[in-house]
């Protein structure tokens, strides 16, 4: 049986966006709703809450001194020592009814990230790309973005709405990061319980998801089909991450957003961040290139 521990016992209200700095050690990982950045060094630190001025989803590392973050006003760069934050690409910075979501580093440096609406109005989200100062908008009308990953050699993306809870595949230029095909269904999730929520993609191709109102981390070998699946200890699972010096291990941030107090005492857990214990063959991100 597969060990999964509290990582933090910190219960995020929507716990989101987690990534691993190897250079540094560090886990971060967001509250979305509370404006919280968390951050622990890794095995033992202790976790580190930063308030922000705006909701923040998804970090990406630059370099040792500097951090991406997508923000509901656009992508902004912070000073990893200071924390401070500035705003380097507005994107929907206008549309006060949007915040981003789920985002990752592709293997060219590549930022995917998406938004959507604050009240969860259909399609009123995007997906797009980052690079070199440059965005583009790949795919409008997106509801709930979420999954966005990457195959090891960057020729496949990945991504769903959880609105719509199919799992889609799109081929990939390794060098850009942008879609080179039309997306397919790689796994229709609309007649199993949950959504599907946030992904990554280890060094052998399998995409590990969190599987959101079904406490389940569940594993996609690269054809499609869930070749397993790891119970959780909070049911609103959201998204895994590689951590450790060898990205052998998962973490997985949860929520207990839209919750009352008797939901909350039924799901105790909810919101805290989880440690798989787990041998993988995990991937670092890549850094993003400014």
């Amino acid at each position: 049986m597969t060990a999964v521990t509290v990582l933090s016992d910190i219960a995020c209200h929507l716990g989101e966006g987690p990534t691993y700095d190897p250079g540094s050690d560090t886990f971060f990982w967001f509250d979305i709703r509370e404006r919280k950045l968390l951050e622990k060094h890794m095995p033992d630190g202790a976790v580190k809450v930063h308030d922000l001025p705006v909701m923040a989803s998804a970090l990406g590392v630059i370099d040792a001194e500097r951090q991406m973050l997508v923000t509901e006003t656009g992508l902004h760069i912070r000073d990893a020592r200071t924390g401070a934050l500035t705003l380097h690409t507005p994107v929907e910075a206008d549309n006060p009814l949007t915040r981003s979501n789920d985002a990752r580093v592709h293997p060219s440096g590549a930022f995917w990230f998406g938004t959507m609406s604050k009240t969860d109005d259909k399609g009123a989200g995007a997906i797009y790309w980052y690079r070199k100062g440059e965005v583009r908008k790949l795919y409008p009308g997106i509801g709930i973005p979420n999954s966005i990953c990457f195959s090891p050699d960057g020729s496949v993306a990945y991504y769903t709405d959880t609105a719509i809870n199919i799992l889609m595949r799109v081929d990939c230029d390794p060098a850009t990061g942008l879609p080179t095909g039309e997306p397919a269904v790689f796994f229709d999730q609309r007649k199993d319980k949950g959504g599907l929520d946030g992904s990554v993609v280890d060094a052998d191709g399998v995409l590990w998801n969190a599987r959101w109102g079904a406490a389940s981390l569940d594993a996609y070998s690269p054809d499609g089909r869930r070749i397993r699946s790891i119970a959780m200890p909070a049911k609103q699972s959201s998204c895994p991450a590689f951590v450790g010096p060898k990205a052998d291990r998962i973490a997985v941030t949860s929520a207990w957003q839209g919750y009352d107090a008797k939901a909350r005492e039924r799901d105790p857990e909810a919101g805290k961040t989880f440690l798989v214990d787990l041998p993988v063959k995990g991937r670092f991100e890549p850094h993003v290139a400014l």
